[in-house]
């Protein structure tokens, strides 16, 4: 058993019986649901716009090699500066490169995921850089000393009282601190670090590549902020997220917006292709992009398990999945949690250490139903489980049983030939550990041939 799986069973152990954790959780996807489900209507026909985004993306996957090099081209025509960083310590020593080149003491950060992947805070700390979260959600974790919990609402693990404690006890704010006067502090307090930042890092929702642009959208305006007030802008992005034109971005924008918080459109869409022009009063004076493998090019040449790359990051697919939110996001221990989450990491981080997280899921096929862009994502957990059992990642005694339970299902034979007392014999030896100590084995009475005969009287 890898080291991470033994950690997960741990975790999951403690976390799913949290009744105050599951409480939380509850309560707040539950306000998910009922925005997401008002956003849905605006759609006329929302199938078609999920299957012509669907078709868009696995265009892009499958020339992916095409479209960044025309990214490139028209990005660097523009002005721009691109890195191509093959793993997260690429990725990490481009940014302290840049930070030490243009004198950094103090960033500031808006959302972005792919730089909790490459777990840039932490060195940018030790470099001697002040790092700050400018998200309100980014920044309660961050205050928290905590991953994000959630791929679009970091925070969510937290209730209004535990987030007015915790300021309490960092700032001495009043201990029922409202929500409203949280967000009023937390502007003015990240207010005066924008105005005096050397170096902002954003993420990128979109890669648009007939204009060499960058698509950030979000709900705050510290995107916005962090983009044009420090003279130096370093923008993340995982390759995966090309689009192929500005055609395409009203269709992304809104059915991201929709599945991700219900809204019709967020507040802050804007488009970056470059630094500031000579005639332009606002932006960087330089603009860098770093691209970031970091095993998606593994993934990219899996022949299922491809089509993942298409996920555009909304997170409609940990609100709807029975594990999530019962174990939650922190007990993963990767950056993208829940159905996506479970299908990528054992590509991005390794199948051997990961690929437990795979077999964490009901196959219910809710997270392939909810997806906006038409990721099958139960069936490539599938694919995923097939491929650590042919690898011989999975516990050998997992392998046995489910060779015994083929043969036994394929031979109808075998099952008429025990007696219901042998039978339940024999799933206590198999299963009794690892059905766990909560839940009761099935008790095997009567098989259904003798049920059969006997209502019918054969």
């Amino acid at each position: 058993m890898s080291q991470q799986k033994e950690q997960f069973l741990i975790d999951t152990e403690r976390i799913a019986f949290d009744e105050n954790h599951r409480k939380v959780i509850k309560f707040n996807i539950s306000k998910y649901d009922l925005a997401v489900d008002k956003g849905k209507r605006q759609y006329a026909d929302l199938a078609l716009a999920r299957s012509r985004a669907a078709r868009i993306k696995r265009n892009v996957v499958n020339d992916l090699e095409g479209y960044l090099k025309e990214f490139e081209f028209n990005f660097q025509k523009n002005g721009g500066q691109i890195i191509w960083a093959v793993d997260d310590k690429e990725a990490v020593n481009a940014v302290l490169e840049i930070a030490r080149k243009h004198q950094v003491k103090t960033v500031v950060k808006s959302k972005s995921m792919v730089s909790e992947e490459i777990d840039l805070n932490p060195h940018l700390q030790a470099y001697g850089v002040e790092t700050l979260e400018t998200d309100l959600g980014e920044y309660i974790v961050q205050l928290a000393d905590e991953r994000p919990y959630h791929i679009v609402t970091p925070a969510m693990h937290k209730s209004k009282e535990d987030i007015a404690q915790l300021y309490h006890q960092k700032f001495n704010t009043p201990e029922k601190f409202t929500p409203e006067e949280i967000t009023y502090y937390t502007r003015i307090k990240l207010r005066e670090k924008f105005v005096k930042a050397d170096m902002g890092i954003t993420g990128g929702n979109f890669l648009i590549s007939d204009i060499g642009g960058i698509a950030v959208t979000e709900n705050e305006g510290n995107g916005v902020l962090s983009m044009s007030f420090p003279k130096v802008h370093v923008a993340i992005v995982g390759i995966e997220k090309i689009i192929p034109s500005m055609r395409d971005l009203d269709l992304f924008w809104s059915i991201l917006s929709t599945h991700g918080t219900g809204q019709k459109i967020t507040v802050y869409n804007t488009v970056i292709t470059g630094p500031r022009k000579s005639d332009e009063l606002d932006g960087p004076e330089n603009m860098y992009l770093i691209l970031l493998d970091n095993g998606r090019t593994n993934l990219a040449n899996q022949e299922h398990q491809k089509l993942a790359l298409s996920c555009i990051r909304c997170g409609a697919c940990l609100n709807v999945c029975p594990v999530y939110k019962s174990i939650g996001g922190h007990a993963y221990e990767t950056t993208y949690s829940g159905p996506i989450g479970s299908v990528i990491t054992p590509h991005l981080r390794g199948m051997e250490e990961y690929n437990h997280l795979s077999f964490a899921s009901s196959l219910c096929g809710k997270c392939t139903e909810e997806c906006p862009v038409n990721i099958p994502l139960h069936e490539l957990l599938l694919y995923n489980r097939r491929d650590a059992v042919k690898a011989g990642f999975t516990d050998k005694s997992f392998n046995l049983v489910m060779k015994a339970y083929k043969i036994a299902m394929n031979k109808r034979w075998i099952i008429e030939t025990f007696s219901p007392n042998v039978k339940n014999i024999g799933i206590s030896l198999t299963f009794s550990n690892s059905w766990g100590p909560r839940r009761k084995l099935p008790v095997f009475q009567t098989s259904f041939t003798e049920r059969w005969k006997k209502m019918h009287n054969r």
